[in-house]
């Protein structure tokens, strides 16, 4: 059951202003006031310590808790996200376990102190010229957390996805800003926590949800006082316009923000040659996965121009021409597609669809071409486009695929398609691409991020906000963990992770 309210300190509460979703049959969300987010923080900082000072083994039930009631509404918490976000019930199925898997893996990670990075240098009372004290090293949570969900992901990074997970797991308190294009999911998975809460036994602030308009509520969060670091996956404006509120603080906070990528594939001539039908299919079938809604969407693909190459082009077309129109996630979202899909055509060569379907929020795919100089000299073909639109890229040469490479912004991921006569040219591109991006492939498609404790997701700017970070594995919980170092304490002052 829905109840259309916010969680505030253990409470559901509603508010005079209120969303109504078309979507939910004409179902009320309050949208949080600015005394509600001023209470939640209030609350989120209050009980702060009390969770920081649970056990480990303690936060581990919890998680597994949480990953328990989520399934226990698992049906409906699908059905609700289906009408909300058009996606289809296996992809929300399958959501639904990478989240509490997620949970989980956290859940295992606490359970042993590596992640805390210990380090212990023991005292040389003898040292000269002076004698060294004891030091000892530890991670603690860095305080009451913002997370804001994402409208891609109703599950795996919302109300409960990883950022929330890390960040519970760390021992911070965590307050969701829910997304508009979901909010009756993002209750649901708030009523699970709640459960969780409650059975486990933890403080009632250690986690809140608040729904609201991202300028309003969001802005509210970030600014509270109380906020200690803030986690975003969303849009390059929004993110770069909360980005610059943590920065502008009294108290300055890391803003752990994903913004967006285009993911660049590079296709070597001799894989081209060899495989280029193959790589054209395969790549039409990444770009129209969830109707290209991903942030890992491989959005171009370079290669050096040639008959291999028109193979390559007519396999991607043919492939897109058998694609029916998908629904996308929001209106608002469709709308920015299309948009953006019409300025492209403006500028550049049309090459397979149009992007334009006759149901409302529904869309095509859409395919381009360009030369690589052409698309080096506009920047606004260098754009993330969220749908299924990719730019065919048509180089002079490996020397120009290399310029292009340098010229590259930051990203998430670059690709890699290649053959074994294809090494050297792997190899001189490869310093470049490490520059440029967080998560290397070769021979496969970005679109699908395994969560597991090698993995990166992230980028340098503006693929995201901070290039040593993760939102996605086991590394993501240092985002919410600060250094601590202990000099001739006694032991029983210390953590207790500390004292042997």
């Amino acid at each position: 059951m829905i109840y259309g309210k916010n969680l505030i300190d253990g409470a559901w509460m509603g508010s005079d202003e209120v969303l109504v979703s078309a979507d939910l049959d004409g179902q009320e969300f309050a949208q949080a006031d600015a005394g509600q987010v001023e209470a939640a923080g209030l609350a989120a900082r209050r009980d702060f310590r009390a969770y920081a000072g649970t056990t480990r083994a303690a936060r581990a039930t919890f998680l597994r808790k949480i990953a328990d009631e989520i399934d226990v509404l698992g049906d409906e918490i699908t059905a609700t996200a289906m009408k909300e976000t058009g996606l289809p019930e296996a992809r929300l199925i399958g959501e639904r376990g990478r989240t509490t898997g997620q949970l989980k893996m956290f859940a295992e990670l606490i359970e042993d102190t590596k992640y805390l990075d210990m380090r212990h240098d023991v005292a040389l009372p003898d040292r000269q010229p002076l004698p060294r004290p004891d030091l000892r090293l530890t991670h603690r949570p860095i305080g009451p957390v913002v997370v804001f969900g994402a409208s891609n992901f109703p599950l795996a990074f919302s109300t409960a996805g990883g950022d929330t997970a890390s960040a519970l797991a760390a021992g911070c308190t965590v307050i969701v800003k829910g997304h508009g294009a979901h909010a009756g999911t993002a209750e649901l998975v708030g009523q699970a926590i709640a459960n969780a809460i409650e059975a486990c036994d933890m403080p009632r602030a250690t986690f809140q949800l608040v729904q609201g308009s991202g300028q309003s509520v969001g802005k509210g969060l970030v600014q509270h006082p109380e906020i200690r670091a803030v986690g975003f996956t969303g849009s390059f404006g929004g993110g770069r316009a909360l980005f610059d509120l943590c920065h502008q603080r009294d108290l300055p906070i890391p803003f752990y923000g994903e913004l967006g990528s285009i993911n660049p594939m590079f296709c070597l001539p001799n894989a081209v040659e060899s495989r280029g039908v193959e790589i054209g299919t395969g790549w039409a079938g990444s770009l129209v996965l969830g109707a290209g809604q991903f942030c890992t969407n491989p959005g171009i693909a370079v290669m050096v121009k040639g008959a291999a190459a028109d193979a390559l082009e007519t396999a991607t077309v043919t492939a897109l021409q058998e694609v029916a129109p998908q629904k996308m996630l929001t209106d608002g979202i469709h709308a920015a597609y299309t948009s953006a899909v019409q300025s492209f055509a403006d500028l550049i060569e049309e090459i397979g669809g149009c992007g334009v379907a006759d149901a409302p929020r529904y869309a095509l795919p859409a395919l381009f071409k360009v030369t690589a100089r052409e698309w080096m000299a506009n920047p606004q073909l260098q754009h993330e486009v969220f749908g299924a639109s990719g730019i065919l890229i048509l180089c002079n040469g490996v020397a120009e695929m290399q310029a292009l490479a340098e010229g590259l912004e930051g990203q998430l991921t670059c690709t890699l398609q290649m053959d074994e006569a294809d090494t050297s040219l792997a190899q001189a591109l490869m310093p470049v691409l490490e520059e440029k991006s967080g998560r290397l492939l070769a021979n496969s498609f970005p679109t699908g991020v395994e969560v597991a404790s090698a993995m990166m997701h992230g980028g340098p700017y503006p693929a995201s906000t901070d290039v040593r970070s993760t939102s996605v594995g086991t590394l993501a919980i240092s985002r919410w963990l600060r250094p601590v170092s202990y000099q001739g304490l006694p032991e029983t002052l210390l953590p207790e992770e500390l004292k042997q």
